[in-house]
């Protein structure tokens, strides 16, 4: 399957099931590895908003917008998901996180 082939997949999807959180985020997650920042916030902004508690799609609203120097942001994004991974016991990306925090107040 070709890049853009798996974007239109996703939005076909998404247009199936506008309420899964999943696929929003996938969506959010092919836009960032293919370094469309931009268009990664709205589908990741939209997974939060189905289910706030996806500490990944915090982790990666965090990088998209970190790739787009909207520091600020991505601190509040990180700063967000670092608590609902915690809080959610999802110890991997609550440690990814972090990196990223030390990384953005270091520089």
């Amino acid at each position: 399957m070709t890049e853009p082939d798996k974007v239109a997949q996703l939005r076909e999807l998404i247009e199936m099931d506008p309420d899964d959180a999943v696929l929003h985020y996938g969506l959010g997650c092919e836009h960032l590895r293919r370094g469309e920042f931009e268009a990664a916030i709205e589908p990741l902004l939209r997974a939060l908003e189905l289910q706030p508690d996806y500490s990944a799609a915090h982790r990666e609203l965090g990088k998209s917008l970190e790739k787009l120097n909207r520091r600020e942001e991505a601190v509040a994004a990180y700063r967000r998901g670092h608590e609902v991974a915690k809080r959610r016991g999802d110890l991997q990306t609550a440690r990814e996180i972090e990196v990223f925090l030390k990384r953005l107040e270091t520089s």
